[in-house]
């Protein structure tokens, strides 16, 4: 079994325009097998799925595993379009892609920001989605929700949130993104020993100059500190309402994850299709795929199965 972190499995980036965006994204696999979209979330990129990605192309899907806007290769069409991260937008970038790259349907499977997007198309577009794999399981959120005051433990979890929040922090993520990056990575795997090489393969990502604006607002957009674009009010309002999703899914959980998250038992009942959980042990945490690739493309083939 092949040590997570490890594989170089990845082939040379590739780019295609896709809405706002030319996208960056690996590809894998036989390119008329099932379509399996993986979505990374912050602060990490695309090498959290470098052992999921084989892993899934031997057994015949065709695998995208694309960057986020504003990581890595990933950059906008215009410097007119504004750097928002609310999660609409970012969820909105997945069927664009889906769009340029002649993709119908697909398994959508993510974790942190990635998640959320894939919870977002899922509830959003069923069409779009054949199946879910969601690991910390329904994360679809609105502003008015987060107005909410948590209990002070939970609070503190978001300190980061808090720290975005100011122009001090602004700056500090600017000026130490690679230690503020390593310290969220120690923070949310406290038990996953990732080596430099691992952290910095990622890290680089970081660089890309739209980085900051989009991490900014994406934190700031959550507690109203930021307002988003008016033509995504729609599928936001529709977001708020928390709509169940129907599609076949998937969740996961580590046992070690140290990043804010519900228990599995408060989202339940959000999944109103075919539904499992899993908890996976072995001191796992937040950024699961990589830290449990072989539970994680197990999650996606079941899914897709189901």
């Amino acid at each position: 079994m092949m040590k997570p972190g490890t594989s170089t499995s990845f082939g040379p980036v590739k780019q295609v325009d896709a809405g706002l965006l030319n996208v960056g994204y690996a590809e894998a696999g036989p390119p008329d097998g099932p379509a399996v979209i993986l979505l990374h979330g912050w602060p990490y990129d695309i090498h959290s799925f470098a052992e999921v990605t084989p892993a899934l192309a031997s057994a015949g899907y065709r695998i995208i595993v694309p960057f986020v806007r504003g990581h890595g290769t990933t950059r906008f069409l215009s410097d007119d379009t504004p750097r928002n991260g609310q999660q609409a937008a970012v969820a909105v970038d997945v069927t664009t892609l889906m769009d340029a790259l002649g993709i119908e349907k697909a398994i959508l499977a993510g974790f942190d920001w990635g998640a959320r997007s894939a919870n977002v198309v899922a509830a959003l577009w069923p069409d779009r989605c054949q199946a879910l794999v969601s690991v910390s399981g329904y994360l679809v959120g609105s502003q008015a929700a987060n107005q909410a005051p948590l209990p002070p433990r939970a609070e503190y979890a978001w300190w980061y949130q808090y720290y975005f929040a100011t122009a001090r922090g602004r700056a500090g993520y600017d000026k130490y993104r690679r230690e503020f990056s390593k310290l969220i990575w120690q923070l949310a795997s406290p038990q996953w020993a990732f080596d430099d090489a691992t952290f910095a393969r990622s890290a680089a990502a970081f660089d890309n100059p739209d980085h900051v604006a989009i991490v900014i607002h994406n934190y700031r957009w959550r507690l109203s500190l930021a307002a988003g674009e008016p033509h995504y009010d729609d599928l936001e309002a529709r977001l708020a309402k928390l709509p169940a999703i129907a599609v076949p899914t998937i969740t996961l959980e580590g046992d070690a994850n140290g990043a804010p998250h519900p228990d599995p038992s408060a989202y339940a009942s959000k999944f109103t299709g075919k539904y499992e959980h899993r908890t996976i042990s072995g001191g796992v945490g937040h950024n699961l795929p990589q830290e449990a690739p072989h539970a994680f493309a197990q999650a996606v083939i079941d899914a897709g199965r189901f």
